[in-house]
């Protein structure tokens, strides 16, 4: 079994911010497969189902990105899962817009979600970090990521989501190359 969790922050006035991509990516990968709606419990929305020959259990914070890591605790202890089980998906200011990469553990890099999760669970979790770009100016930081994508960036956005979503499979059965090479040839 695995825990995908989409980072982001929760209402809709941050739905379409660049800081939810992990949401975003969350909500397209449950209308795919279709799994049953969200439920929302102990600031947590989740739901699980299968992807492929895989039980996943699919969730969303909903404590703000900074406190993500506590939401999650409730659902790996019920689900007995450990940290390597514990798929995460965010934004990355680090990598240009519409750049993915898979990591294995290692520390926040500034980003506070992960620094939640981090806290919460330890670093031995994957990571799928989706490039948002950078505003080039740090004091921009903040207003950059809690802003919507501008058009010409959705054009590169809607289709990775997708892609992302028929690519997840190769990931789930361990082959994350395959995962990464769908997203750059789909």
């Amino acid at each position: 079994m695995w825990l995908i969790v989409g980072l982001g922050n929760p209402g809709p006035s941050y739905a379409l911010h660049r800081h939810n991509v992990g949401f975003q990516v969350v909500d397209a990968l449950r209308a795919s497969v279709p799994l049953p709606p969200f439920s929302e419990k102990k600031k947590l929305a989740s739901t699980c189902g299968t992807i492929g020959s895989h039980q996943v259990v699919l969730a969303k914070p909903l404590t703000y990105m900074n406190l993500s890591g506590p939401a999650l605790c409730p659902l790996l202890l019920l689900y007995k899962l450990a940290p390597p089980q514990v798929i995460v998906i965010h934004d990355e200011l680090d990598l240009p817009p519409g750049q993915v990469r898979l990591k294995h553990g290692g520390g926040a890099g500034g980003h506070n979600g992960l620094r939640s999760l981090i806290d919460a669970i330890g670093p031995d979790f994957v990571r799928i970090r989706i490039g948002i770009g950078h505003p080039g100016v740090r004091d921009r930081v903040s207003e950059y990521v809690l802003s919507a994508f501008l058009p010409s960036e959705q054009a590169w956005f809607a289709p990775l989501k997708q892609h992302m979503v028929t690519a997840f499979p190769f990931l789930l059965e361990g082959q994350g190359g395959l995962f990464l090479q769908h997203l750059k040839n789909p």
